[in-house]
């Protein structure tokens, strides 16, 4: 494994994996269990927004991760009487928000909005509002071509790693940005003859929404991939 780029909701690496593999991690992001506000009960709203657009936009406001009981759901509350913008800093309670300054509604002058919003563990699959980030991946690949195209690849892709070998010239197609269509089209447009190799290997990149690290995002998603696969084993032998 080959770290790319690592930043604070960011990471991409290079993995020999099977694109089988990466698409079931990828897949099982969505049985990550996360919280998100469920449930919104609006006592007073003088915004111009209506009660379903605030609930609405309340439920996508990323919230801190923390072990719930279920049986007594916890609860933030928002009681404010300020001119301008709400945000979502101003949610009160035991759970905290992850970024302060989401916009939820505007208020003019003597103008309320009080509300108390109900907290859930739930899994993207039920609601999008639960996804803790998301996975993508794309295959590595090799482009060579002829040493005429070098300077015009080098000028449009300043960062590819070209490699020079007798006439020809290889360009790894292994960052964040992906140039082989870049330097196919470059290729083509002058009439060149271009060749692309398919590598080993996958970069594999995990965005986070915040409620965890990118980090967590895949190592929960394995482990919520091995829980069924644990599951799928033990009904086998039983059958």
């Amino acid at each position: 494994m080959k770290k790319i780029e690592k930043k604070e909701n960011k990471l991409s690496f290079i993995a020999e994996t099977s694109e089988t593999l990466a698409n079931c991690i990828r897949r099982y992001v969505n049985q990550i269990p996360v919280l998100a506000i469920d449930e919104v009960e609006i006592s007073r709203n003088d915004s111009a927004l209506y009660d379903e657009t605030i609930a609405h936009r309340l439920g996508l406001v990323p919230l801190k991760f923390k072990k719930v009981d279920e049986k007594n759901p916890e609860k933030l509350t928002l009681e404010t009487k300020k001119e301008g913008v709400v945000y979502s800093g101003e949610l009160k309670g035991a759970v905290e928000v992850v970024y302060e300054k989401i916009p939820i509604t505007l208020l003019s002058n003597n103008r309320e909005l009080k509300l108390t919003a109900i907290i859930k563990a739930g899994k993207a699959e039920e609601h999008s509002k639960f996804s803790p980030g998301f996975i993508f991946y794309r295959n590595i690949s090799e482009i060579t071509t002829t040493k005429d195209f070098y300077d015009e690849i080098k000028k449009v892709c300043p960062n590819a790693e070209i490699k020079e070998k007798g006439d020809k010239i290889t360009i790894m197609d292994n960052q964040i940005k992906e140039v082989a269509d870049v330097c196919e089209g470059i290729v083509k447009r002058r009439g060149g003859e271009v060749n692309i190799e398919i590598k080993p290997g996958l970069l594999i990149s995990i965005e986070s929404f915040g409620q965890m690290t990118p980090e967590e995002i895949f190592n929960k998603s394995i482990s919520e991939l091995k829980k069924d696969l644990n599951s799928l084993s033990k009904s086998i032998q039983k059958a």
